[in-house]
């Protein structure tokens, strides 16, 4: 439930999971009062089997207890009986030991005719015409070779057993001859039905059946053995035969399911190269078992249920196979989905079959349906996370170790990573893979780990800037790799506008909005209204911010490296006969124009933006500079004129002047507070707060201390002035990165 109720807007799938269970848990039900029926009745039989069996084992203890009762009286009623009784046991050992003779004497031309017969059989494996005439010749011989070593064993001299192991030596290699016969004749079978050859199929059985039918009796003689000791010791009968049970009739089932699994094996690669093409790889299955059938019920003896035997080998099979492949790590989600969806084919090509699913035992997906569906989700959203982390850090190499050729450029000549479209790519293939499965709900929690990816990235690019932009923050700082992390930045900041650029002129289509129109076709309305749209417009703000970011550490690092020099200048006696403004903005000039051809368009209104605040903040700032002094008798009034007048000259060449002068009549407040007599400062300094509501007491301070004619009592009546005035917070002002 916890998988399933991940968010606040999944209750809404609750009475669609309860209609869900509550179908499930009534098919579950149904199976389990027909498997119960089936149990019952099954050993209600086996009760009654094992009564009969009961009554009629007493029955034949009583009798043997009779004809014992009868034997003793009998003995005492002949006379001479003890003689007699030698006598018959002479008489019929010497018969014994003369069939014995004759039967070792023809051995070897019998195993010969054996041999003859296996050699004719080679030639037309086929058909085997020999095969009964084979089984019952070699049956006689083994039945001779037993009795041999039987009597041979229980004699009180064993000095000739060895001498009549290699006699029969030859007689083991025939029979693995004839083994091999059965073994193919076996393993062709559907072959055989399939083709119309009957009479081999028929001889099989009939080979089968008759060592069927022989290992029963061996194996009741041996369970007589072991129960009734004291009366096998006494009746010769029951220590009679010294054949060993052979299991041809197991071996038969072996071989059906060796059959099958070579299928399998044959399959398992068709499967893999061609996930969705499950039903034709798997249908030898169900020709095989129609050929069951319809071609061989009638040819095999009717207790051995053949079809069901069949059936039941095959069902067995097929779940192996299919719990093997879905519990393999590895697997795909291509293949999950196919064997999800083989599950529902396969009990209707079965039930056509005439085997209802509650027949067939287990459930050729342990009921793992609703895991399954988890999994192939879970294996989407592996497939993504793995996609994203080496996309990623093939990202990170290249931008750490700044390798050469790590950065692309578009059709218009813009720098871009070179994973961007491939990632894009990836999430539009593996959503495909989502709505292939027919389930809204996979797709939802695919889409769901999609949007944790995509903002996990936004993050991770923005950390890994940051850490590296650390570098260059100390003044002594290695300049290497400086300008390869510009080229970064600018590709950094593209990419997040060609995620969410729509040129509607051109008809060209952003990433997102490609995405988006993507998921919403494998989605409910719900999903779209109260969670995609939401994440979208998230996506769409991080992405944003993550440009501006990337442009506006673009910036910080040109006042860091490149004004290094020039802004402690200011506001200093150099400052006026500098011309550190026009040197700030010549090298501003010098950087648009190595670079405006390879920034994005919307872009570079942001970038001109970020370099008129950053200036302005770092003008503003100036006033702590070390050597920072105002004096009555200086033109700094005139000369903050020229500075301001001198960056409007280059910014108002830009479409967003506007907005940048508006943000630079700050300046004149800066200038207000410097020039105004030390009576009217607090009331300048009011005026300039409720202006802007985020300025700094702090830089305030700074700013009056640059005054030649300050002292204390002039900064009490500020902070005095300051406790006074109280603004509401607002939007946040320029003067709120004036810290």
């Amino acid at each position: 439930m916890a998988e399933l109720l991940r968010h606040p807007e999944d209750l809404d799938k609750i009475p669609f999971l309860k209609s869900d269970f509550a179908r499930k848990k009534a098919a579950v039900d149904g199976e389990l009062k027909v498997g119960l029926k089936e149990q019952l009745e099954i050993t209600q039989s086996g009760m009654n089997a094992i009564s009969d069996g009961q009554r009629a084992v007493n029955q034949i203890k009583e009798e043997l207890m009779k004809i014992d009762k009868l034997c003793a009286e009998s003995q005492n009623m002949i006379r001479d009986f003890p003689n007699i009784n030698l006598v018959s046991q002479v008489h019929r050992n010497f018969s014994q030991v003369e069939t014995m003779k004759v039967h070792i004497e023809s051995f070897d031309g019998r195993m010969d005719e054996v041999a003859r017969l296996l050699q004719d059989d080679d030639g037309d494996m086929e058909n085997q015409p020999n095969l009964l005439n084979a089984h019952y010749a070699l049956t006689q011989l083994r039945d001779i070779r037993d009795d041999a070593m039987d009597q041979i064993k229980r004699a009180s001299d064993s000095s000739l057993e060895a001498t009549l192991q290699n006699h029969f030596e030859r007689l083991e290699d025939l029979v693995i001859w004839f083994d091999e016969h059965i073994g193919q004749a076996c393993m062709n079978l559907i072959h055989l039905v399939q083709s119309g050859n009957q009479n081999t199929v028929v001889r099989l059985a009939v080979v089968i059946d008759e060592e069927e039918k022989a290992d029963r009796k061996v194996k009741t003689l041996q369970d007589a053995q072991k129960e009734y000791q004291d009366l096998a010791s006494r009746f010769k009968s029951m220590n009679s035969s010294a054949r060993q049970v052979r299991g041809y009739k197991e071996k038969f089932l072996e071989a059906i399911r060796m059959y099958a699994q070579q299928q399998f094996d044959e399959s398992e690669p068709r499967f893999f190269e061609e996930p969705d093409k499950l039903s034709r790889t798997m249908k030898w299955f169900f020709d095989d078992l129609v050929a069951v059938k319809k071609g061989m019920v009638t040819l095999m003896p009717k207790k051995w249920k053949i079809f069901k035997t069949y059936t039941d080998i095959y069902h067995n099979l097929m779940h192996d196979w299919l719990i093997k492949r879905i519990d393999d790590p590895d697997l795909s989600p291509p293949h999950m989905l196919s064997i999800i969806d083989w599950a529902e084919k396969y009990y209707t090509k079965m039930d056509k079959l005439g085997w209802a699913a509650a027949a067939l035992q287990p459930q050729v997906l342990d009921n793992r349906e609703a895991e399954l569906i988890r999994e192939y989700r879970q294996l989407i959203v592996k497939s993504v996370d793995e996609w994203m982390e080496r996309m990623f850090a093939a990202d990170r190499k290249s931008f750490v170790e700044r390798l050469p050729d790590s950065l692309d450029t578009n059709e218009h000549g813009y720098f871009r990573t070179k994973t961007l479209g491939d990632m894009w790519r990836m999430l539009r293939e593996q959503l495909l893979v989502a709505g292939e499965s027919g389930r809204s709900d996979v797709a939802e929690g695919v889409i769901d780990a999609m949007f944790a990816a995509l903002k996990s990235r936004q993050g991770a690019w923005q950390r890994m800037v940051d850490e590296d932009v650390m570098r260059y923050r100390s003044p002594n700082a290695d300049q290497e790799g400086l300008h390869v992390l510009q080229d970064w930045l600018l590709a950094i900041a593209n990419d997040q506008i060609a995620c969410i650029d729509d040129n509607e002129e051109s008809g060209q289509i952003s990433y997102l909005t490609r995405f988006q129109r993507d998921l919403e076709l494998i989605v409910t309305p719900t999903y779209v209204s109260t969670r995609a749209v939401p994440e979208l417009d998230n996506l769409r703000d991080g992405f944003v911010d993550l440009g501006t970011h990337c442009i506006s550490t673009f910036v910080s690092l040109i006042f860091l490296i490149d004004f290094r020099t020039v802004l402690p200048e200011f506001f200093t006696q150099k400052w006026y006969t500098e011309f550190g403004m026009k040197r700030i903005i010549t090298t501003f000039e010098d950087y648009l124009t190595d670079y405006q051809s390879v920034l994005h368009h919307s872009l570079l209104d942001i970038f001109v933006e970020e370099l008129a605040d950053e200036l302005l903040v770092r003008y503003l700032l100036s006033v702590r500079n070390k050597s920072a002094k105002f004096k009555r008798g200086d033109p700094f009034t005139e000369k903050f004129k020229d500075d301001v007048l001198t960056a409007f000259d280059w910014f108002g060449k830009f479409p967003t002047f506007a907005d940048i002068k508006a943000k630079w009549r700050v300046v004149d407040y800066l200038v207000r507070l410097l020039e105004a007599d030390k009576a009217s400062v607090v009331e300048v300094y009011e005026g300039f707060k409720r202006e802007y509501w985020d300025l700094q007491i702090s830089w305030v301070e700074s700013a009056l201390r640059t005054r030649d004619d300050y002292d204390r009592s002039l900064l009490s009546g500020v902070k005095a002035k300051a406790a006074e005035v109280y603004m509401e917070r607002g939007q946040e002002t320029i003067m709120g990165k004036v810290k």
